[in-house]
């Protein structure tokens, strides 16, 4: 049987173990806690670069681009990117309203809204692939397009109504299509200059481009 002096030693070094094993365990806590906080001190640098990042790119669109360094062969591109849509638009209007019988003013408005819509949908493809979200690139397109869009209906639908007989004439007749395809071309001729500018000043065009190379 053992000596109850030596079971009470016993004992009590038990509880010295138990002790400094209880002691032990705040140090690895610490150490887990510092692991995550480090790996929490990344997340938050990697995220404010990334933010940096993105802004430096917004910067460039806006402020980056000199007048001098834009070339014609640009402000060609980004004219005829917005002159397709354009013409899509346009074209689809005035069929639907030839089609349909609306009269001059309806046929007009449908274009034009339709142009809006298609120039806008065919920037906004362009941006989703990039990776922005919906409403981001709904403020793109509107930022890059609308002064271009508004610049070629007005001188597309100004020949258009100006040229005899082309918005009476029916789809098969060629004045018609002449008639179209003529404020096309004169369209995208006398947008190219203002895409240009714009472009120069880091606006329009200027701004998709700035997410695409992101």
């Amino acid at each position: 049987m053992a000596h109850p002096a030596q079971h009470e030693r016993q004992h009590s070094g038990h509880d010295r173990h138990d002790h400094r094993d209880h002691q032990g365990h705040p140090e690895h806590d610490a150490g887990h806690q510092g692991r995550e906080d480090h790996g929490q001190d990344m997340d938050h640098e990697q995220h404010r670069q990334h933010r940096a990042d993105h802004a430096g790119h917004v910067h460039h669109a806006q402020h980056g681009h000199g007048g001098g360094g834009v070339t014609w062969a640009a402000a060609a591109q980004a004219t005829l990117h917005c002159l397709t849509g354009c013409a899509i638009g346009e074209i689809l209007g005035m069929v639907l309203g030839t089609a349909f019988g609306l009269h001059n003013g309806g046929t007009v408005v449908l274009s034009v809204l339709l142009a809006f819509v298609f120039g806008y949908a065919l920037t906004m493809r362009g941006v989703l692939k990039a990776g922005l979200d919906v409403r981001t690139a709904v403020k793109v397109a509107l930022a890059a397009d609308t002064v271009s869009i508004v610049v070629m209906e007005i001188i597309d639908n100004s020949v258009m109504v100006t040229v005899p007989g082309a918005m009476d004439a029916g789809l098969g007749d060629i004045l018609f299509w002449f008639a179209l395809a003529g404020s096309l071309v004169l369209a995208f001729v006398l947008t190219v200059p203002v895409n240009k500018w714009m472009i120069g000043k880091g606006r329009g065009h200027a701004v998709v481009h700035a997410y695409h190379q992101h």
